[in-house]
C-alpha cells in the first residue's frame, strides 16, 4: 500500500518520539500545578526549569531569558504589543515579508498613534539595505525582522541589521520560528550585535503544538498580554502547560544535538529536488539567497498553485501553496509580491519543506508525480483555451 509523503515541515513537524515519551508522565501521574507547594507541584516546577535550561542551551541563551508562551504567534505579539505599551508612540519598522503574527499586531499599533514602516526586500527576499537605512532615519523605537522566511526560506543578516539599528536605539526583535532546528542559533552573539528578543516555537522542530518561547534581553521592559498570577517573570500569567513545555525542551535539545547532520542531509535532498524542478522549467524563488536547507518555493508558469497542491495531495504528496497560516486567503503571497513577483506567477507558487524522515526515493517519486501532474494540467489548460 502506498504511504503518503509529508513535505510540509514548515507548517508543522511530527512529534519526536523521545519528546512524546518525556511528555507522557505529565499527562498522567505527574499532573501537578507548578505553582503548588506540595510534591506534585514541585515536580512540575522542576520539569519546567529543566525544559527552560534545555531550550536556552539549544539557542545560546541563559535560562532566565526564556519566557514560555503558547507558541510563536503569542511570543511575537508579546514582544510587539508588550514593548509598545511601555514606550511613547513612535515608529515600528518591520520587513515587508513578516509573518502575519508580526504584521497584524504592528498594524494594530496605528490605533494607538504608532507609525508603521514596512522595509522593502529585493527579488531574492532579502531586506533591501538602502530602504532599511532610510527606515532607520525615522528613528524607529521597535524593529522586527524575521531570521528566516517561512515561505522562501531566505535567511536575513539579522546580526548586521541589528548592529545598524543600534544607532536608532531601537528594541530589535527577530522571529526565529523557522530557523530554530534548521540553522545554528546563538542568542548571545545576536544579543551582542543588538538583537533584544527572539521568538521560538516547539512544533516547528519536533516538539508539540501549544508551546513556544520569547527569548528576551532582561533590559527590555514589556507589559504582559495576559495578567494574572505573575507566571513567567510576570510576562505571561496562567497555569503552565507542563507536558508541552517538557516536550519543547527535549525537542530543542535533540534538534541542536543533530543539527549539523540534519543540515547536510536536507541540503542534499533539496539539491536533488531543485535539479529536477529546473529540468522541468520551474521558477525557484530566492534561488540566489542563502536559504534554510529544507525549503524550496517554486512555480510553473500558467499552473495554479492551489490546483497543483490538490492534485499532488491526491497523488500522495503533502505540499503547500504558500504559508499554512494564510491557506484560507485566496490572494497571492504577500512575500512574493514584496519581492516583485508578478501576481499571476505568485498564484502558481508551491512550497516543499523537507524534514528528518524524508528520503531521496521520496524526492525522486515526487518529481515523477509532479511531471505527470503538470503535463495533465497543461493539457487541460490547452483544451480550455
Amino acid at each position: 500500500m502506498f504511504a503518503p509523503v509529508y513535505f510540509d515541515h514548515n507548517a508543522t513537524t511530527p512529534l519526536d518520539a523521545r519528546a512524546r515519551e518525556a511528555m507522557l508522565p505529565y499527562l498522567d501521574a505527574r499532573f501537578g500545578n507548578a505553582s503548588s507547594r506540595h510534591d506534585y507541584g514541585r515536580a512540575a516546577r522542576r520539569a519546567i526549569d529543566e525544559a527552560r535550561q534545555r531550550v536556552a542551551h539549544a539557542v545560546g541563551a541563559h535560562p532566565t531569558e526564556v519566557v514560555f508562551t503558547s507558541g510563536g504567534s503569542e511570543a511575537n505579539n508579546l514582544f510587539i504589543k508588550g514593548a509598545a505599551a511601555c514606550l511613547s508612540p513612535g515608529t515600528i519598522a518591520i520587513s515587508a515579508i513578516e509573518h502575519p503574527c508580526v504584521r497584524e499586531p504592528a498594524k494594530a499599533l496605528r490605533q494607538s498613534g504608532w507609525r508603521l514602516r514596512e522595509v522593502e526586500v529585493d527579488d531574492n527576499c532579502r531586506v533591501a539595505g538602502a530602504d532599511f537605512q532610510a527606515a532607520l532615519a525615522d528613528k524607529p523605537a521597535l524593529v522586527s525582522v524575521m531570521l528566516a522566511n517561512n515561505e522562501t526560506g531566505a535567511v536575513q543578516d539579522v546580526a548586521g541589521l541589528a548592529a545598524r539599528a543600534a544607532s536608532a536605539r531601537a528594541w530589535f526583535h527577530t522571529d526565529a520560528v523557522q530557523a530554530c532546528g534548521r540553522m545554528r542559533l546563538d542568542f548571545r552573539a545576536l544579543n551582542a550585535a543588538g538583537v533584544h528578543a527572539m521568538t521560538l516555537s516547539a512544533h516547528k522542530l519536533g516538539g508539540p503544538k501549544g508551546a513556544g518561547a520569547l527569548v528576551l534581553d532582561k533590559r527590555v521592559e514589556l507589559q504582559a498580554l495576559i495578567a494574572g498570577g505573575g507566571h513567567e517573570r510576570g510576562m505571561r500569567s496562567g497555569t503552565e502547560n507542563v507536558a508541552a513545555i517538557v516536550g519543547f525542551g527535549i525537542a530543542a535539545e535533540l534538534a541542536a544535538s543533530r543539527l549539523d547532520r540534519r543540515i547536510s542531509e536536507l541540503s542534499a535532498l533539496r539539491t536533488e529536488l531543485e535539479s529536477g524542478l529546473l529540468a522541468q522549467c520551474a521558477t525557484i524563488f530566492s534561488a540566489g539567497a542563502e536559504r534554510l536547507p529544507n525549503t524550496c518555493y517554486f512555480a510553473f508558469d500558467g499552473v495554479d498553485g492551489e490546483t497543483l497542491v490538490g492534485k499532488l495531495d491526491r497523488a500522495g504528496f503533502a505540499v503547500a501553496a504558500g504559508a499554512a497560516c494564510s491557506s484560507a486567503n485566496p490572494e497571492p503571497s504577500h512575500v512574493l509580491l514584496a519581492m516583485g513577483v508578478a501576481p499571476e506567477l505568485a498564484r502558481a507558487a508551491v512550497r516543499v519543506s523537507l524534514g528528518a524522515d524524508n528520503t531521496l526515493v521520496q524526492v525522486r517519486d515526487f518529481l515523477g508525480a509532479l511531471n505527470t501532474t503538470i503535463l495533465q494540467l497543461r493539457g487541460l489548460t490547452a483544451l480550455v483555451r
